[in-house]
């Protein structure tokens, strides 16, 4: 195998979370400050830094308020939140080769619970590093080299999988083989090529060929 450990990003790469994430923004945005938020603002946020500061983008006066509010409106939605068709497949085959796999999130490790308690993807990785767990964030390396500590992993055998610039940014940081995701339809494919991903999969399939 070329990658025996493989890192993901969660949002808009394991699970289709996407339009939940937009719609607790514009609600927050709604409620908080009495105003829309064009779509394209937000997601030019989503994937990057924690919740806190993709609020201080918003208003920097409102960041504890936004956040409390955003918070109130997404938990219960993780109800309805669904893997990507074809990722638990993915995930079980990668396991059963024997890889090291991995998480690394911008979410709190509560939001990352929610989804878990919902998905049955938990089992499947030895590591989950979320926002709590270091003071920089991606496009910060720190996350990713964080999550190849855990798993005892050198960067030169690690590939990281995610649908975000700021996913591709951390993981040319850290030195690890990166790979753009389609399917999450939250960034344009143009923006996670210009970011300088190694290759761009639209499926999980074409992701494992890859891998």
């Amino acid at each position: 195998m070329r990658y025996p450990t493989v890192l993901f990003d969660l949002d808009g790469t394991l699970v289709d979370s996407g339009a939940i994430i937009l719609a607790s923004f514009k609600h927050a945005a709604r409620t908080v400050l009495a105003r829309d938020v064009e779509e394209e603002q937000i997601a030019a946020l989503v994937g990057g830094s924690n919740l806190h500061d993709q609020m201080r983008v918003l208003s920097p006066a409102h960041v504890d308020e936004l956040v409390r509010v955003y918070r109130e409106h997404n938990r219960p939605l993780h109800d309805e939140l669904e893997a990507f068709e074809g990722v638990e497949e993915l995930m079980e085959t990668l396991s059963e080769q024997g890889r090291k796999l991995g998480i690394v999130t911008a979410k709190g490790r509560q939001t990352v619970d929610l989804a878990f308690a919902v998905l049955s993807l938990e089992r499947y990785f030895d590591a989950v590093v979320t926002a709590d767990m270091t003071d920089r964030h991606k496009p910060d390396p720190d996350p990713v080299l964080k999550a190849l500590e855990l798993l005892e992993s050198e960067p030169a055998e690690a590939a990281f999988v995610g649908d975000s610039p700021y996913d591709i940014a951390a993981g040319r940081a850290a030195g690890v083989f990166t790979v753009a995701v389609s399917w999450g339809k939250i960034h344009p494919e143009e923006r996670l090529l210009e970011a300088g991903a190694d290759v761009l999969v639209h499926s999980p399939r074409e992701l494992l060929g890859v891998l």
